[in-house]
């Protein structure tokens, strides 16, 4: 036991547990490296948040370092230092007593500083003949020198964090940008699509963004406007593909009006094996299949809000939440164990959760379920089918608000 590396406040300040560990575990630390008092200074400051303490005690702890003589910490030397209060508060700017003690008890209770006090609570030392300090009775600035490390990885942590919020604002603001010009673009120049409907999710979206938004909050909308951003791409990719297939289309028939004068039927052959028939590869180019992307969690619950009752307790808290519940809807609307599997193969199980959300919805206007499912399966196989356009529908459905382009 390091018993007399332990010491008691003075007075009617208590004495707690907490105290009697930070004082053994800085007895017992191995540091024995010198270490720059004000570089262990600078690594508070800016882990001053993670430490719980605030702008004054750091002042006040400046304060107490400028009474320490040398420019390092070092374990083989006594590392208390003892002024008066009314040379602390000189050095601290001018500190007010209460607010003083105040932000001592702070940095004690941060684990910054240990008290060492005498038998009647005085700040003073014991010297030899020589000058030296034998014992010293004040503020032990030993855990700073103990916690050199710690505290330096508390400050790169917060830098760490910083620039990570930094460029997560960065992802949100370009993605923001793109989403608001790539929607008026497709409003301007007319393509297909409930825009607004499209604009109402984002307005909603930027009505999110707080003040003074933390990191998972900021992440979290990043994602969120990074997908809605996905999806108008992807809406816009298949009507550009279908226009470019439309027009390979027209060109070739009239190759073959010029060529032939029988009806446009008659001119398509039945099989590869008739003669003169050409394989379908060569009739126009072939049309790629287009991923499809996930849509944000929340804009789905707002398009599809009868699934939420059947997630555990009767939300949906998560995409994991959400392909429970699919499954559960899933048995319950007959859809075969089968049709979901290749529909979660095809689409993704986010998409494939998504559209049997969108089913549910309107299951009053669809005969088969299952059916209707491997339709959309196929026609996601194929490149052809999207969720957006049927979620813009449903938003519109349940009362989504309606936005004017700006």
């Amino acid at each position: 036991m390091q018993i007399g590396n332990v010491t008691t406040p003075f007075g009617r300040r208590p004495m707690t547990l907490a105290l009697v560990k930070r004082q053994v575990v800085t007895a017992a630390s191995e540091e024995s490296r010198p270490v720059e008092k004000w570089k262990v200074f600078r690594d508070v400051c800016a882990a001053r948040a993670l430490l719980g303490v605030q702008d004054r005690a750091l002042a006040v702890l400046d304060a107490l370092l400028t009474f320490y003589p040398a420019s390092e910490l070092a374990g083989e030397r006594a590392m208390v230092v003892f002024p008066s209060n009314a040379q602390l508060s000189v050095r601290a700017h001018g500190i007010a007593g209460t607010t003083l003690r105040r932000q001592l008890a702070a940095l004690v209770e941060a684990g910054l500083i240990i008290r060492r006090d005498s038998p009647n609570g005085k700040r003073y030392a014991h010297k030899d003949k020589a000058g030296d300090i034998e014992q010293a009775f004040g503020f032990d600035l030993a855990p700073l020198h103990a916690r050199a490390a710690e505290l330096a990885a508390l400050a790169q942590q917060v830098a760490d964090d910083r620039a990570r919020f930094r460029r997560v604002k960065e992802e949100l603001s370009i993605a923001r940008r793109d989403v608001r010009k790539l929607i008026s673009a497709a409003m301007e120049e007319g393509a297909d699509g409930d825009w607004a409907a499209v604009e109402a999710i984002y307005v909603t979206l930027c009505g999110r963004i707080p003040r003074n938004p933390d990191i998972a909050q900021l992440t979290n909308l990043a994602d969120e406007m990074a997908m809605l951003r996905a999806e108008i791409l992807n809406i816009l990719e298949t009507q550009i593909n279908t226009q470019k297939t439309d027009t390979n289309d027209i060109r070739d028939g009239r190759h073959i009006q010029n060529s032939k004068s029988d009806s446009i039927h008659e001119l398509e052959p039945r099989s590869e094996t008739e003669q003169g028939a050409k394989p379908v590869g060569e009739i126009g180019p072939k049309r790629e299949p287009i991923p499809i992307k996930n849509f944000p969690l929340g804009m789905v619950l707002k398009a599809c809000p009868e699934m939420a009752m059947y997630g555990p307790g009767g939300t949906i808290g998560s995409w994991r939440d959400m392909m429970g519940a699919a499954v559960v809807v899933r048995s319950m609307l007959g859809v075969s164990p089968s049709a979901y599997q290749e529909a979660c193969e095809i689409m993704g199980p986010e998409n494939a959760a998504t559209a049997i959300a969108c089913i549910l919805e309107r299951t009053g206007h669809i005969s088969s379920a299952g059916g209707y499912l491997r339709d959309l399966t196929r026609k996601s196989a194929r490149g052809e089918f999207s969720l957006g356009p049927m979620l813009m529908a449903l938003l519109k459905a349940n009362g989504a608000p309606q936005a004017k382009a700006g």
